[in-house]
């Protein structure tokens, strides 16, 4: 089945030298969930823009995440993170870490629940904006798999970071992971036996 690729960029958006944006130029029918306001992050809006394009996606939706994206697809309510297919999550931002900017205090805290779809986690050893045992801690909590980079600082374009082949492996590998989790058929409910009647020819129960 295909899958509909969501690009979720954190803070300040992704620019043009980003992995994200070089990959969304390169997906196949991806879409860049764009937030009303990137400078001033607000985790009621940034949650409802992104429920609102998971809503809107065509097919099972496949996310792309980065930094505060990453957060923010973890406080998505759960009967939207139901129709996700799966998620890559790179550089998820420690917002409660000492010293983070203040403006990102309503995403705090950072939700520690299982999500319910194939994730993977990418951290770095050297990332400025969480540590790679914090990283763990989220890998962990989310029940995400967990694949750690050296030295590649917050994994943007800043550190080197454009077109990143080895990450589009990842995602097609979560990809074809995610795949095996969407229903073949909507509902598998078995039908209801006939009601009893006077006239049922139905062996009564005891």
């Amino acid at each position: 089945m295909r899958l509909q690729p969501l690009i979720i960029p954190g803070w300040n958006n992704s620019g043009p030298s980003h992995w994200q944006s070089l990959w969304e130029a390169c997906l196949p029918r991806a879409v860049r969930v764009q937030q009303r306001d990137w400078a001033a992050p607000d985790l009621h809006d940034w949650t409802s823009t992104l429920a609102a394009a998971i809503e809107a996606a065509p097919r099972p939706p496949l996310l792309i995440a980065h930094s505060l994206g990453c957060i923010t697809v973890c406080h998505l309510p759960l009967r939207i993170r139901e129709k996700v297919a799966g998620a890559l999550l790179v550089a998820p931002a420690d917002v409660e870490r000492p010293g983070a900017p203040a403006l990102l205090r309503s995403f705090c805290p950072v939700p520690m629940q299982t999500l319910p779809f194939q994730s993977v986690v990418v951290a770095s050893t050297n990332d400025p904006y969480c540590s790679l045992a914090r990283a763990r801690e989220f890998a962990e909590a989310w029940g995400s798999r967990f694949e750690q980079i050296e030295d590649a600082g917050h994994i943007n374009a800043e550190s080197g970071y454009g077109e990143w082949p080895q990450g589009l492996k990842l995602l097609a590998a979560l990809r074809r992971r995610a795949h095996w989790r969407i229903p073949v058929a909507p509902c598998r409910t078995p039908p209801l036996p006939p009601p009893h009647s006077a006239g049922s020819h139905h062996r009564p129960a005891h």
